[in-house]
């Protein structure tokens, strides 16, 4: 997809060194405290959360890993890097909106999104979407850090985990997530008028067929990110699947975070 896409050296250059080295500022990096913005460090909370605030840095409303400044500068335009990516579904969302009715199935997706946001940005994603009864979250270098394949695999464990599953409990929401990882176009993607900051390419597409995958309570990662985070969740279940849209057949491993011994 990314070679579609009107192509500037000079804005990829901008991107790539964003997404993947950042553009931190000890400066703001000595004001207190915590959360702060993934790219240039200005804090959300305390003291110098609020003489920040005073002079416009928010989280951006689009991304609270963000500041709104960080947001607004960042030129239209991407790169590609290497990432994660992550899409976490509710399995037969449609059954279920139909027996709750409007009002209670709204709040059940609410209190999803919630507990998605909650685990997510603990492990420093980028939360992309929320539509429906999905959530795709993004783990960038510049954001999660240099292990950002295994912390997508971590977090999609813990989503699994927050909505029940291993807990000793009925699960109260039949949650089915798939990662998956390698070479995406990252960055803001649309008009000048309307832009949205996500990701594109066979990478994303692919992550999120392996979603479709997953039965409630299952991650399914593929067979590549999974030789990464092998000896955090030793045998797990290894299938072969033709995804959808793709002609050659997919090695894939199953996580059933319910079964696995906390890591």
């Amino acid at each position: 997809m990314a070679e579609s896409l009107e192509r500037d050296p000079e804005i990829e250059a901008i991107w790539r060194s964003v997404l993947i080295e950042g553009h931190r500022s000890k400066f703001y990096e000595r004001l207190p405290s915590s959360p702060r913005c993934a790219v240039c460090a200005v804090p959300f909370g305390g003291l110098g959360g609020m003489l920040m605030g005073i002079r416009g840095y928010k989280p951006s409303r689009k991304n609270p890993n963000f500041c709104n400044l960080c947001d607004d500068r960042l030129p239209r335009g991407g790169a590609e890097i290497d990432l994660a990516v992550l899409f976490a579904d509710v399995r037969g969302s449609t059954g279920m909106g139909e027996r709750l009715g409007p009002s209670a199935f709204a709040s059940l997706l609410n209190r999803f999104y919630k507990a998605a946001t909650e685990v997510l940005l603990a492990h420093n994603a980028m939360i992309d979407k929320m539509i429906g009864d999905e959530v795709m979250a993004l783990f960038i270098p510049a954001v999660s850090g240099p292990q950002y394949r295994s912390i997508a695999v971590r977090a999609a464990v813990d989503l699994v985990r927050a909505v029940g599953f291993g807990g000793g409990r009925e699960p109260w929401l039949p949650l089915g997530i798939g990662v998956n990882a390698g070479l995406a176009y990252v960055g803001k993607v649309g008009t000048e008028g309307v832009s949205d900051y996500t990701a594109l390419g066979d990478t994303i597409n692919t992550g999120s067929r392996l979603q479709a995958e997953a039965g409630p309570g299952e991650v399914v990662v593929s067979e590549e990110v999974y030789q990464e985070v092998a000896g955090s969740y030793p045998g797990a279940e290894q299938r072969v699947v033709t995804l959808r849209g793709k002609e050659e057949a997919t090695p894939i491993r199953i996580l059933r975070p319910a079964a696995l011994a906390r890591v």
